[in-house]
C-alpha cells in the first residue's frame, strides 16, 4: 500500500512539473512578444497627432523659463549684498549723487527702489517722512509683482497642459467612434486602435507636462516670496538711512 502511494505522488509531482513546464514555455514567447509590441516613443508621438507638438513646445518653453527663474530669482540679481553696502555707504557719507550712480550702473529691483526713493527727494519740493517711504513702497510693490508675478507662467503651463492632453483624448475618441457612428459594418480594428491610442498618449503626455511644471512653481514661488523679503528689508534699511541724513540736515524734510 505504502509503495503504491509513494508511486502515486512520484507520478502527480512529475505530472505538475511537466505542467509548469509546458506553462512556461508557452508564457515566454507570449512575455518576448508583448515586449516585441510594446509602443515606442516615436510611434507614441505618431498616435498623438499634432497634439504632442503643441505640448512638445509647451515643455521646451516651461524648461526655458525654468533656467530663467534659476538664474533671475538669487539675491545677487534681486538684492545684491555689495550694492547695498556701497549704497547705505554713500547715503551716510551724504554722497547721494554717488549713490544714483551706483544704481544707474547696476540695474535691480533694489536700484529701482533706492531711485525712486531718490527721486522722490529731488523732486519733490515738500518730501516728508511718510512721502519718502510712499514712494520707496510704492516702486517695492511694483517690482514684487514683477517678481512673484513671472512665475504664474508656470502656474499657467501646468494648467494648460493637461487640457491640450484632455482636447486630444476627445479627439481621439471622436476617431474611434465616428466610424463606428457612420457605419458599424465598415469599422476597422485599426482605426479604433489609432483614435484609443491617441486618446491615451495626449492624456499622459499632458500629465508629463503639468506635474512637473507646478512642483517646479511651487518651488520658485516661496523663493520668490523669500526674495521679495529680503528686498522689503533692504528698502527700509535704504529709507531709514536717507531719513536720519535728512533729520540731521533738514535737507528733505523741512526745505528751509
Amino acid at each position: 500500500m505504502t509503495k503504491k502511494l509513494t508511486a502515486g505522488l512520484v507520478a502527480g509531482m512529475a505530472t505538475v512539473g511537466s505542467a509548469f513546464a509546458q506553462a512556461a514555455a508557452e508564457a515566454a514567447p507570449a512575455a518576448a512578444k508583448a515586449s516585441a509590441s510594446a509602443m515606442s516613443l516615436r510611434q507614441a508621438w505618431e498616435y498623438g497627432g499634432w497634439i504632442m507638438w503643441v505640448l512638445g513646445a509647451v515643455s521646451i518653453f516651461a524648461l526655458a523659463m525654468v533656467f530663467y527663474f534659476m538664474t533671475t530669482l538669487r539675491s545677487s540679481a534681486i538684492v545684491p549684498h555689495a550694492l547695498l553696502a556701497d549704497i547705505l555707504a554713500k547715503i551716510r557719507g551724504n554722497e547721494v549723487n554717488e549713490a544714483r550712480r551706483l544704481c544707474d550702473r547696476q540695474p535691480c529691483p533694489l536700484a529701482s527702489v533706492v531711485l525712486a526713493a531718490l527721486d522722490c527727494l529731488r523732486n519733490v519740493p515738500q518730501c516728508d517722512v511718510s512721502l519718502l517711504r510712499d514712494a520707496a513702497e510704492s516702486e517695492g510693490a511694483r517690482q514684487a509683482e514683477s517678481i512673484q508675478g513671472q512665475t504664474e507662467f508656470l502656474l499657467d503651463i501646468a494648467t494648460i497642459a493637461p487640457l491640450l492632453g484632455l482636447l486630444g483624448t476627445v479627439l481621439g475618441m471622436l476617431t474611434a467612434f465616428g466610424s463606428v457612428a457612420t457605419d458599424v459594418a465598415s469599422a476597422k480594428p485599426v482605426v479604433l486602435a489609432t483614435g484609443v491610442s491617441q486618446a491615451i498618449v495626449t492624456t499622459i503626455f499632458g500629465l508629463f507636462v503639468a506635474i512637473p511644471c507646478m512642483a517646479f512653481y511651487a518651488w520658485f514661488r516661496r523663493r520668490a516670496a523669500r526674495q521679495i523679503s529680503n528686498l522689503e528689508a533692504a528698502a527700509s534699511e535704504v529709507v531709514t538711512a536717507l531719513i536720519g541724513i535728512g533729520s540731521g540736515q533738514a535737507s528733505f524734510i523741512d526745505r528751509k
